[in-house]
């Protein structure tokens, strides 16, 4: 019997679960590499990192326009869009001769990213009742973290071999073929086409029914939180290896990845996790697993170790973060793609400000200090969001739902 239907299901969220992948192969892809970027373009590490800060910047700063874009025109059909956008610019960014052009290479990757992965999870919302949501995002995150998988360790061993040029190259060329193949297995789909009625008026309508939740300020505030604390030390993770002598990038690729095989493991067991648990539990157990193994990686072991660490910090993560998703997508029912665009921009803006706040508390405080502030942040984070959270419905729920 298909996994789909012993799952209950729909097997068009396993096309969904492509563009997730697709989208996630970028947002890694460029960490192992950092090193060699920075000295090609002759600038610092801290430099460096402002790759992945104006990509979840970007990534965060559209999320208000597609997420409104999404449910006036058609979630599936902007997510084809933005996937062949993402592609181009990373092609774009293989052949950049200098460092402005490769930032810029990466804003407008983030642009392509911000309609692919929170609208995807918009869409697979629609498709299944809240009671199988927790499940259904599991496999969108099964997909997104394959991606981030592969990118952070294939990144790694391209580069080793080809460069950062050939890191990119490799990236666009699938992410086109991505873009293909969604757009092939929505063909003819409902999801694919614009809603019958697009209205100014019921947007806004969205918008008031959202921030009228007294969950949207916690789900919102939660995921600023996470992005910065647990994301934002990611692309700090290669130059933390070259001072303990590791040199070689797809070591550092390896290590980074361990949080997407962490991701992994939580989509293979989140149906089996969540009726011991319950959400109050998950949240409290994720958070409690990444603060200590940021305060383990603190300390500087082995690479082995640290990818060890990465791993349960990554399962630990998308306990909690998985939790907030289907928070977020109860905010309302008819602007369900807007509520979780707001969720990826809160997400993203974190991981903006996350490798900021990281180079400046490395600099001024010293490495241990930091990331130990860092933990003690995600350690509280999960109680409070079980105490604070509460199961409601949206207040534009259709009757029966």
């Amino acid at each position: 019997m298909p996994q789909a239907a012993r799952t209950g299901l729909p097997p068009l969220l396993n096309i969904i679960a492509v563009s997730a992948f697709a989208a996630s192969l970028s947002s890694r892809a460029l960490d192992p590499v950092l090193p060699h970027i920075a000295e090609d373009f002759a600038v610092g590490i801290a430099t460096a990192a402002s790759l992945a800060a104006v990509f979840a910047f970007t990534f965060a700063m559209v999320q208000p326009v597609l997420g409104a874009a999404a449910d006036l025109f058609g979630k599936g059909r902007l997510v084809i869009v933005c996937l062949v956008l993402l592609g181009l610019s990373s092609l774009f960014g293989a052949f950049a001769t200098s460092f402005p052009m490769l930032f810029a290479s990466r804003i407008l990757s983030g642009i392509g990213a911000g309609g692919i992965f929170p609208i995807a999870m918009g869409l697979a919302s629609d498709m299944v009742a809240p009671d199988k949501r927790q499940v259904a995002i599991g496999r969108l995150l099964a997909g997104a973290m394959t991606g981030n998988l592969l990118g952070a360790s294939a990144s790694g061993l391209i580069g080793d071999f080809l460069g950062w040029r050939g890191v990119l190259a490799v990236l666009g060329v699938l992410v086109i073929a991505a873009s293909l193949a969604v757009a092939i297995g929505l063909r003819g789909a409902s999801l694919a086409r614009p809603p019958s009625k697009m209205n100014l008026s019921l947007l806004r309508q969205g918008y008031a029914t959202i921030f009228a939740n007294p969950n949207a300020k916690i789900c919102f505030t939660a995921v600023f939180i996470e992005g910065c604390c647990v994301l934002g030390v990611l692309p700090f993770i290669a130059a933390f290896l070259f001072e303990l002598g590791e040199q070689r990038l797809a070591i550092a690729g390896l290590v980074i990845a361990g949080f997407a095989v962490g991701g992994l493991l939580y989509t293979l067991t989140v149906s089996r996790l969540l009726p011991r648990l319950k959400v109050r539990g998950m949240m409290i157990v994720g958070a409690a697993l990444v603060g200590t193994q940021l305060a383990v990686v603190a300390l500087g072991p082995r690479w082995q170790v640290q990818g060890i660490s990465f791993i349960a910090m990554g399962c630990g993560f998308y306990m909690l973060h998985g939790c907030l998703q289907v928070f977020a997508s109860e905010l309302s029912e008819a602007a369900r793609a807007t509520a979780l665009s707001l969720h990826s921009f809160f997400f993203f803006m974190g991981q903006t400000v996350g490798p900021i706040a990281y180079g400046f508390g490395i600099a001024y405080l010293g490495k241990l200090p930091t990331m130990f502030v860092a933990a003690a942040i995600m350690l509280a984070l999960g109680p409070l969001c079980a105490r604070l959270l509460r199961q409601l419905k949206p207040a534009d729920a259709r009757p029966g739902t």
